[in-house]
């Protein structure tokens, strides 16, 4: 029955291979999602373990943030971007999942992000949720949540306003398009409340910025960032 069960595994492998969400190229038997070989090859970046990373700085003397760090590096046509992209556009949430207890398992134990309360996606507006069907933030903050123990809202943190591509603009006049783009719902649960906002890479922090500019303005008492990727 066994040696059935394993020539059945192996013709559905031949038939609906299942690939590596970094390479393309097929799994082993024991791999899930991510090769043994793209896992090992990921541009860590250690940023969790210290207050004045690159990210961090980014930031510094734009808002009073706690803390603020990207797991990855992300480079274009590099393996970071593939999973990202599958991620975003190829309905993979189960990589930000599987990326999100990774970023979780290192910020556990991490001094800045000791004593947080509740983990907050960045929203996508109404009209890009319905076109892509979920927000790929939310399932890497699941995956946070999920290491560290603590709740996930979708709730207090809403983008009211769809903003044009930002891709192109400088980053004044990125974050002078993102001003009063998110309103905070329930502000009465964020009060004193330590948030760990959680987006998938971060490029200029504008968004971000918004999102913890709009957070400390309704009375939380810190506001932490965690990113899976950092264009540098």
């Amino acid at each position: 029955m066994l040696l059935v069960k394993q020539w059945t595994s192996d013709l559905l492998g031949l038939l609906f291979p299942n690939l590596c969400n970094a390479c393309g190229n097929s799994l082993f038997r024991h791999e899930q999602l991510i090769c043994i070989k793209c896992l090992y090859d990921l541009p860590f970046t250690d940023y969790h373990q210290y207050a004045d990373n690159r990210v961090a700085k980014q930031l510094w003397g734009r808002l009073p943030l706690n803390a603020a760090m990207a797991m990855l590096y992300f480079r274009k046509g590099a393996k970071v971007q593939n999973l990202i992209h599958n991620l975003k556009y190829n309905g993979r949430t189960d990589v930000g999942v599987l990326l999100g207890n990774m970023l979780g398992e290192r910020l556990k134990p991490a001094i800045l992000y000791q004593d947080i309360d509740i983990v907050i996606p960045v929203p996508l507006h109404r009209k890009k949720f319905k076109s892509r069907g979920y927000n790929q933030s939310t399932f890497i903050a699941e995956g946070i949540a999920a290491q560290m123990g603590i709740d996930i809202s979708e709730n207090h943190l809403i983008r009211n306003t769809s903003t044009e591509s930002q891709t192109k603009k400088s980053r004044y006049n990125r974050y002078e398009n993102m001003k009063a783009v998110f309103q905070v719902n329930f502000p009465e649960d964020i009060i004193g409340k330590h948030i760990l906002l959680v987006d998938d890479v971060i490029t200029t922090g504008a968004t971000l910025e918004a999102c913890a500019n709009a957070l400390l303005a309704t009375g939380a008492a810190k506001v932490s960032i965690a990113a899976l990727a950092f264009a540098e």
